[in-house]
């Protein structure tokens, strides 16, 4: 294992209560408190247990974002990446647009192991990885809850209906992970100090020959529905009554 690369994304914070604009055409992000994805997090701590257990690999964090996803990529850093790449653009990020962003510099970093988290909690898309692994016309394992590296290759256990399967893929390949996989480690104070002083690139979609251009239109942004105010019954018996009114039993 000689190099692992980690692609994260600059989220707003799982914390915070998102707010739309007035007018529907998006999110509010002003002064909103913005973080690593939480699956990329996942995805980078086990690309940093990998190099402590093999021993001597490289892991590199990339992203695709505007300026100031360098604070994301500091904290990916801060965690113990070696180093870090940004594709600066301040046009909206789509997963195809990402997909081929990353691929770009997986043919130029050859790494070993490619993780992204399963999917990226603003959009939900969870297409990414799966996009990059077709259009880099190598192996895929998805939602991964537990990895091993066999040598030249990984077996990835993973969740479905009927319960755990385990693949095995050649590498490279491009693994996704779930929130099962593992917990991501503090960020201690000197770690964000280190990782001020480790290296960060960035370039430019033109640098590495790529067109990100807008491929989707957000129409309109909605808040999710209010829920309706619940009462308080006495006994079964009102339970009943109250379903019955509103139709929901017979």
């Amino acid at each position: 294992m000689q190099k692992i690369m980690v692609c994260v994304k600059r989220v707003v914070d799982y914390n915070v209560r998102v707010r739309v604009k007035p007018d529907g055409s998006g999110v509010m992000l002003d002064g909103v408190k913005m973080s690593v994805n939480p699956f990329d997090e996942i995805a980078l701590e086990e690309a940093l247990r990998i190099k402590e257990r093999a021993g001597g690999a490289e892991v590199v964090a990339v992203s695709v974002g505007v300026a100031d996803t360098q604070q994301q990529l500091r904290t990916a850093l801060a965690m113990g990446a070696d180093r870090a790449i940004l594709v600066q653009t301040d046009a909206p990020v789509e997963p195809l647009a990402a997909a081929r962003a990353f691929l770009a510099l997986a043919r130029k970093e050859n790494p070993d192991i490619v993780f992204l988290g399963k999917q990226a909690i603003d959009d939900d898309a969870n297409q990414t990885g799966q996009m990059l692994a077709a259009l880099w016309d190598r192996p895929q394992a998805t939602y991964a809850s537990k990895v091993e590296i066999l040598g030249n290759k990984a077996a990835v256990t993973r969740e479905v209906d009927t319960g755990l399967e385990t693949i095995e893929v050649d590498l490279p390949a491009v693994i996704t992970v779930d929130l099962r996989l593992n917990e991501p480690r503090y960020v201690k104070l000197p770690d964000i100090m280190k990782a001020k002083k480790k290296p960060l690139d960035t370039v430019t979609p033109e640098a590495l020959g790529i067109d990100l251009g807008q491929m989707l239109k957000v129409v309109k942004t909605d808040p999710p529905a209010q829920r309706q105010k619940g009462i308080m019954v006495k006994d079964v018996a009102e339970l009943v009554d109250v379903l019955k009114k509103k139709g929901l039993i017979r």
